[in-house]
């Protein structure tokens, strides 16, 4: 999940202690009706939304990092294209979410300026470095794929704006699985130096992929809330399950190898088995000590600093175009 460690402002409470507001909301939400911006919402629910849609908004727009480096060293022109293509698509997301958010009475300003200052994070998977065209592919496979198992379920999520953001988001993210596939199954059949390539990207973001889903559902205490609000629809360990699932046999269809020698089929849960991720080491690039969270931090300050001006320019003009009419009155 590209918001992975969102708190839910709000205590889970009983029937009997709500007010008739809070009670009148919950029953839309079961109900399944869609919260729009006007409706009445409590104010946990509000703030909740504008920490995981911030948060999912910093991850896409971060998200081009890694990868925007790989644009002028992708091995062909075509490559190069849909490159270029797949990180456009990321700035456009985070144009989506942005405008989500900013339906619940927050500005796009006041939420960067939350990241710059370490109020919000960005997923912990885009604090690993790409050393190589195969991790390119790895994070088109397994990053974006990760990406998808929860997005999808998101598009029923109760808040209006985010669950029709998520619907473009879904479609142009499935693209994107597809293409890291396509570089990981042309690498895996090419070379022996090209197959080890794929193997090691594998053997790099396979348990940072695991992670992106947040902590185990037994740490996850904050998750209850936002479930009930259904802003959130499946459990961590849900969809981590779901997603190992489904990408086994596509890593044994290339012929690659899972980097976990724990991984085998449970024929009673009808899943694999698998070890859990590093968690000291999640909460270590959470807290800013991944091997390329300064690099990434510095970027986006840089990007917000250097962007200043066109800000002020925009602001300007707006409000000239504002004061057209009342002059010509």
């Amino acid at each position: 999940m590209y918001a992975q460690m969102v708190r839910s402002t709000g205590t889970l409470k009983s029937r009997a202690e709500m007010t008739p507001e809070e009670a009148a909301f919950q029953d839309r939400i079961d109900r399944g009706e869609r919260i729009e911006p006007q409706d009445w919402m409590p104010e946990g629910y509000r703030r909740t939304l504008i920490r995981q849609i911030g948060q999912h908004a910093h991850s896409e727009v971060v998200g081009q990092l890694p990868e925007g480096n790989w644009i002028t060293r992708a091995p062909t022109l075509e490559r190069k294209a849909i490159l270029i293509a797949k990180v456009q698509d990321e700035a456009g997301h985070g144009l989506y979410l942005y405008a989500a958010a900013e339906t619940l009475g927050v500005s796009r300003d006041a939420l960067i300026e939350d990241l710059l200052a370490g109020r919000m994070k960005y997923s912990s998977i885009f604090n690993y470095p790409t050393l190589t065209w195969a991790d390119i592919g790895a994070i088109g496979w397994l990053v974006d794929g990760a990406a998808i198992m929860n997005q999808v379920p998101l598009q029923r999520t109760s808040y209006g704006p985010y669950a029709r953001a998520m619907v473009r988001i879904c479609k142009e993210e499935s693209f994107h699985q597809r293409q890291g596939y396509a570089i990981m199954m042309k690498m895996a059949r090419g070379t022996p130096e090209q197959r080890e390539m794929a193997q090691d990207a594998l053997n790099r973001f396979w348990f940072p992929a695991l992670m992106m889903f947040g902590p185990s559902d037994r740490d996850s205490v904050h998750s209850a809330q936002s479930m009930a609000w259904r802003i959130k629809i499946n459990s961590n360990d849900e969809l981590r399950q779901k997603f190992v699932d489904q990408t086994v046999p596509q890593a044994e269809f290339l012929g690659l190898t899972i980097p976990d020698p724990e991984l085998r089929w449970n024929e009673a849960k009808g899943g694999y088995d698998f070890s859990e991720p590093d968690w000291a080491e999640f909460h270590e690039v959470l807290r800013g000590n991944g091997p390329c969270n300064a690099d990434r931090m510095a970027a986006r300050r840089k990007a917000w600093d250097e962007g200043a001006w066109v800000r002020e320019a925009l602001a300007a003009h707006a409000a000239k175009r504002a004061a057209r009419p009342v002059a010509a009155e």
